[in-house]
């Protein structure tokens, strides 16, 4: 019987696993469990869905962001060729249309000839094969349990919210104005200006608005990269103003002026006929979302597409219990993938099912699996969640922090970044070669 490799959750980390594997002339079978089982927050059944923001992150040049794509670029990665097509205006980031995202994924893994799809819950590990898990934060508590026992040992967690998105017919454009910070990008963003008394007066609402209370057993963990918009205003009444609603690099193109602070709506789709709030991950009830946002000017009368909202995100504690080869130490052929791994963001997660889909095909070939270098952003992130002091170990977006420090001692930044993106891209090609290797030798 011909090897297979099997992947289980169509998110973008399992989805990138498949694509790379079926690429690569290796039999792929692809469980997701919707729309037989539904999660949480997910709306359809459409791979790769995209439920937090549309925004796949930083786009401008040199970024460690927009570094880890080009990377990605390089591997002909599903997930960064979709969102090149349908991406939306966002200035400095890469956003998309999330349905004809999703949608274009999911078409070309169940029309690909080495993809098996199959939508079914997986409830137990199967024995068969080499097996990526990439079920992702919202992990069913049946296969929670199986992957608690193979782990052995309990999950770390964290808690993860959604922005809420509002009609762009009931917004009152008179009080907003479009822009982009520091004029990158264009007029990509909807800027809702606050004065003074405006902002101090929200961020007492904001503080004394009801909130959605954690059951019995649960902790409030957060990520700090996605901190829920009424956990920063608690931490202080300037906190807002520095954060996500800093008005720094956003005068009004009217009157030059700078507010006190913006919220900043950014396109949901290409039409433009959804935004989201930027920045306003939330625990508030819906009742009071409704009463403490419309506070904002210009959305007074705003309807609501959708509230925000917060769910439990599961974790692994990966550098404990994983090899370099992002395969399990007690149960080697048992790869993990994506934000169940303990990276944090749509582009890492992909990465993290690219790297575990050449890892697996490695082993079906006989070969050892190269972990990227160092000095790339797929090498760092590699680097981080496998070699991390478990003790301090939490999930991580892409940054230049976890790159090497040779190119550190540079002080100007944008050479110093420079530097170290032309580096990695050379970097990486020479890696890439080596992967080639592989696929020419597998059985």
């Amino acid at each position: 019987m011909k090897p297979f490799l099997t992947v289980i959750g169509g998110g973008l980390a399992g989805s990138e696993a498949a694509w790379q594997a079926a690429e690569r002339g290796v039999s792929v079978v692809l469980y997701e469990m919707r729309s037989q089982t539904p999660t949480p927050v997910h709306k359809t059944d459409q791979c790769a869905e995209l439920v937090c923001s549309n925004s796949l992150g930083n786009n401008l040049p040199h970024s460690a962001p927009f570094l880890l794509k080009e990377e990605l670029r390089k591997f002909n990665s599903i997930v960064i060729s979709s969102a090149d097509r349908h991406s939306v205006p966002a200035g400095g980031a890469l956003a998309v249309d999330r349905d004809l995202f999703s949608r274009e994924i999911t078409n070309r893994l169940l029309e690909h000839p080495n993809i098996t799809f199959k939508r079914d819950e997986v409830v137990e590990i199967p024995d068969e094969g080499p097996v990526i898990i990439a079920t992702g934060p919202l992990t069913s508590p049946r296969l929670s349990e199986a992957i608690n026992q193979i782990v052995g040992q309990k999950y770390l967690y964290f808690y993860d919210a959604l922005s809420p998105i509002v009609d762009a017919n009931t917004i009152d454009y008179d009080k907003a104005f479009f822009a982009s910070r520091y004029d990158k990008g264009g007029d990509d963003y909807l800027n809702c200006p606050l004065d003074r008394e405006q902002y101090s007066q929200f961020v007492h609402e904001l503080n004394h608005a009801g909130k959605v209370p954690f059951a019995s057993f649960e902790k409030p963990i957060y990520f700090e990269g996605c901190l829920p918009v009424e956990e920063l205003a608690s931490r202080g009444p300037k906190t807002l103003s520095f954060g996500p609603l800093k008005p720094v690099g956003l005068p009004h193109p009217e009157t030059g002026r700078l507010a006190h602070a913006v919220v900043q709506l950014r396109r949901e789709n290409k039409e433009g006929t959804a935004f989201n709030l930027v920045g306003f991950q939330t625990k508030l009830t819906y009742p009071e979302q409704k009463r403490v946002f419309t506070m904002i000017p210009g959305l007074e009368k705003a309807e609501f597409f959708r509230f925000g909202a917060i769910h439990r995100n599961t974790y692994i504690n990966a550098p404990a219990i994983l090899t370099g080869d992002l395969d399990l130490q007690s149960r080697p052929g048992i790869y993990f993938a994506g934000q169940i791994i303990g990276v944090e963001g749509y582009v890492e997660s992909s990465t993290m099912g690219l790297l575990a889909s050449l890892s697996a095909i490695a082993k079906m070939s006989g070969k050892i699996f190269l972990s990227p270098p160092t000095d790339t952003a797929m090498g760092a992130l590699h680097y981080y969640v496998t070699t991390k002091p478990p003790k301090h170990f939490q999930p991580m977006n892409i940054n230049f922090g976890l790159f090497p420090a040779k190119e550190m001692g540079i002080r100007n930044k944008k050479v110093r970044n420079q530097k170290v993106f032309e580096n990695a891209l050379t970097s990486l090609d020479r890696w890439k070669g080596s992967t080639e290797e592989w696929v020419n030798s597998r059985v």
